[in-house]
């Protein structure tokens, strides 16, 4: 049992010092954009691709197709890349593990998943009684499923939008230990 437990203990630690190097990597990306002006820019555009995305699961298969697909894939693309580099711009408080985090960054990551957790909760909600009032129409089956990926999509990404919205703006200071790693 010692021997699996160990092998284990390895592997965590292998995967952490992975995780390590990605942020290290992640964390030389876009420095002119780590500013709170520039994340608050980019929440509101994942939050209006989210939107975009639910506006084409409410025209699904109700209104000319074309209408659907530039709200489903606009809002996807808008939202999905928007979202892209909120995490990076957030850093490892979006997406590591809390273990690596420092109280503060823990603290703030804990209130930012809370909260989305609970609006996540409620656009469950709201889909399961969206799914109810279309049920009874012609292809209710699909927009109640299309409606519930939209919203399913747009709670797993009010994290980082809260995050990206309530940070401060990053100290250059904070990024020098990874500059100092990656010219060695």
């Amino acid at each position: 049992m010692s021997e699996k437990r160990g092998r284990l203990a390895a592997y965590w630690e292998r995967q952490l010092e992975r995780l390590e190097e990605v942020e290290r990597k992640r964390a030389l990306r876009l420095p002119g954009w780590r500013t709170r002006k520039r994340r608050r820019t980019l929440s509101v555009l994942v939050v209006a691709g989210d939107l975009l995305l639910i506006s084409g699961a409410v025209f699904f298969k109700t209104a000319p197709d074309l209408v659907f697909l530039v709200g489903w894939f606009g809002g996807s693309l808008l939202a999905g890349g928007a979202h892209y580099l909120l995490r990076i711009l957030t850093g490892k408080m979006s997406g590591g593990f809390s273990t690596r985090l420092d109280e503060r960054e823990r603290e703030w990551r804990h209130r930012a998943t809370f909260v989305s957790y609970q609006v996540l909760v409620a656009l469950m909600v709201v889909a399961v009684f969206y799914a109810l009032i279309v049920s009874g129409t012609e292809d209710g089956g699909g927009r109640g499923a299309m409606m519930g990926a939209a919203l399913l999509v747009t709670g797993t990404t009010l994290a980082a939008v809260i995050l990206g919205w309530s940070l401060p703006d990053d100290d250059p200071e904070d990024f020098q230990d990874f500059e100092e790693v990656s010219t060695r």
